[in-house]
């Protein structure tokens, strides 16, 4: 039986610029990154110390060359923040594109776009 997600692979463009923009402008860390040196390179991110599930930013040109079968498209992520209208105007602040506050059934939410414009739903929690 399955016990909890572990990790959700982001498959991009350039992992660096990606690295960058979740640890820099989101505040994530890297909890780690190998390299098999065969070409497959994979950096593992969380938004902090300990969280179960994590991000894997996988080289999307690379793993579409290793496994042409595979989906890469982005997968539909939606966070949680106890700190939800600071984390709002902070990454407005930051110049990250970010949606309006929406009133949904199960509580307020907006979404953002990464630095590749894949977009992603935070919820307040």
């Amino acid at each position: 039986m399955f016990s909890k997600v572990g990790q959700i692979m982001l498959y991009v463009d350039n992992q660096d610029e990606a690295a960058n923009f979740w640890t820099e402008k989101l505040g994530f860390m890297v909890t780690s990154e190998e390299n098999n040196d065969q070409g497959m390179r994979w950096i593992e991110l969380a938004p902090k110390k300990g969280t179960e599930t994590t991000i894997v930013l996988h080289n999307k040109e690379v793993v579409a060359n290793m496994s042409p079968e595979l989906n890469l498209g982005t997968p539909s992520l939606m966070f949680y923040s106890d700190q939800f209208e600071h984390l709002h105007s902070d990454l407005q602040n930051k110049g990250i594109t970010v949606g309006e506050i929406v009133n949904m059934p199960s509580g307020r939410v907006f979404n953002f776009a990464d630095n590749e414009d894949n977009y992603f739903a935070v919820m307040e929690k």
